[in-house]
């Protein structure tokens, strides 16, 4: 069995503890489902739940290089430089990235985010798609930041092969889970030499 689960923005990714805070117990009542990666609590968007645990491990195993698609709402306008930057790889505190998809994008057609993202006259905002198949903590708040423009919003709307579709936040669906995810596309942009 897989789901696919909308997580609103404030939800833990777990089903117990919590401290108070909501967790994925307060939407999924089906025992024996466990994610199959994670989103931060303040990340938004298309979460995957499986009672299959090969499958679980194919998904999170950065081996299998699972391509994941977040869009971000960020702080200013990136330049063109600024996205380069993105797609050859960047220096992290734990090391570098491997090369991301990244472009700008209008800003998706999607609910809106309670409580909502603070609103700064001054200060533009834009959005912009970013793919990676990796999944460090925190991997695309730190790369958008170490181009300077902090994520204000993120939402995750694929996983593989898996799209957030239709769903809205709070909202999960059951599909029956196939032998194996399809082969990763796209295919995974050669590092720079420079």
């Amino acid at each position: 069995m897989l789901l696919l689960f909308n997580k609103p923005y404030g939800v833990l990714t777990q089903f117990r503890g919590g401290d108070g805070r909501p967790t994925l117990a307060n939407h999924i009542p089906l025992p024996g489902v466990y994610p199959a990666g994670r989103l931060d609590r303040d990340s938004e968007g298309l979460l995957l739940l499986t009672d299959d645990g090969k499958l679980q491990h194919r998904l999170t195993d950065p081996r299998h290089q699972t391509w994941k698609t977040y869009w971000a709402q960020v702080e200013g306008e990136p330049e063109a430089a600024a996205l380069e930057r993105l797609r050859h790889g960047l220096e992290l505190n734990d090391g570098p990235t491997l090369p991301a998809l990244a472009r700008r994008m209008n800003e998706p057609a999607i609910w809106p985010r309670d409580p909502p993202v603070r609103y700064r006259a001054r200060i533009p905002a834009a959005w912009l798609e970013i793919r990676i198949c990796e999944g460090r903590n925190r991997q695309v708040r730190r790369m958008t930041a170490a181009i300077g423009h902090p994520t204000l919003r993120l939402v995750r709307s694929t996983v593989g092969r898996w799209r957030l579709g239709a769903l809205q936040p709070g909202q999960w669906r059951r599909i029956n889970a196939p032998q194996a995810p399809a082969p990763a596309t796209p295919r995974r942009p050669k590092r720079s030499r420079a």
